[in-house]
């Protein structure tokens, strides 16, 4: 694996992948994020979440965001979806500035967002009903929209009869039941195990070649986002700072024995290097701010900690 002179693992792209780059890029601009920083208070106390992150991302675009924990990558999402506001800086929507939640984005928790009380046909029909504008009618975009993602013959359950992977795919077809423009997924699939992961990662990516939609997806899983991404956002955390947005130099389209070709180990050590090289390291035995060590680091768990018997 060749190294740049700043030690981590260079990136080196096919001629294929050159010029899906090349055709990427000279699609329209979608979003377009300019020193975005975020700041919170509390109880006098100031935290900066982010500061001067600044990206673009093109149509059709699938752009996966990484990085430590605490780097800010929820609190990111959440501000392009208008439901957090910056501190300062700007987030432009085709052109337009976001000043507040619009269906012209569509947003994907990790959590299962639906309501319990609704069909899985009515949770789909929920935005098309608030919208409506008397031309397309709303039960009949929710039954394409479920046959999208696969769920036709179960439009009449309840989201307690569902799998976790299934109640991903509904609050999907809900996001983009509006067609917004772009659509923002916030970790969707953390909470399922990795065989509905790799199931769902697949429906994704059938899904998004179908449509036209951009995505911005948060994950804290590595293998996930080279998998999906055209392009890697990462970030440093304590404050949030973008570290550098990367092209994904495995081929498309990906499967999952791709994860053991020579551009993914280079990628993922890549990955690896950037995030492990800006969390920091906490050491219990290190020394304090005036340079002594301690003596106990954790007096109060002595009892647990103070093992004289050996397990191995």
């Amino acid at each position: 694996m060749r190294t740049e002179p700043n030690g981590l693992p260079s990136l080196e792209q096919s001629p294929a992948v050159r010029d899906r780059f090349q055709r990427l890029k000279a699609r329209d601009v979608i979003l377009d994020v300019r020193n975005l920083s975020k700041t919170f208070s509390v109880k006098g106390k100031s935290t900066t979440a982010l500061r001067n992150v600044s990206f673009t991302t093109h149509r059709r675009e699938f752009l996966c965001v990484v990085g430590a924990s605490g780097c800010g990558k929820s609190t990111l999402i959440r501000i392009i979806a208008g439901l957090d506001q910056q501190t300062s800086g700007e987030i432009l929507l085709d052109d337009r500035p976001v000043v507040g939640p619009g269906s012209d984005r569509g947003m994907v928790f990790q959590g299962y967002t639906l309501f319990p009380w609704l069909t899985v046909k009515k949770n789909v029909m929920f935005g098309l009903e608030m919208s409506y504008d008397g031309k397309k009618d709303p039960e009949m975009a929710a039954s394409q929209w479920l046959d999208l993602v696969g769920l036709a013959k179960f439009a009449n359950h309840y989201p307690h009869q569902l799998s976790g992977g299934m109640k991903q795919r509904v609050a999907i077809a809900r996001a983009i039941a509006n067609q917004p423009r772009i659509l923002l997924m916030d970790g969707p699939f953390g909470a399922l195990d990795a065989q509905t992961r790799s199931r769902m990662q697949k429906h994704l990516m059938e899904v998004w070649r179908k449509i036209d939609i951009t995505i911005v997806f948060v994950t804290h899983d590595l293998d996930e986002a080279i998998l999906l991404a055209d392009r890697i956002l990462v970030l440093k955390p304590h404050p949030g700072e973008v570290i550098e947005l990367m092209e994904v130099p495995v081929p498309r389209t990906r499967a999952t024995e791709d994860l053991t070709s020579q551009s993914y180990a280079a990628t993922k050590a890549r990955l690896e290097a950037l995030i492990h090289g800006s969390e920091g390291h906490h050491d219990a035995n290190s020394t304090d701010a005036a340079g002594e060590a301690d003596d106990e680091p954790y007096p109060a768990l002595v009892r647990l900690t103070d093992v004289a018997d050996s397990i191995d």
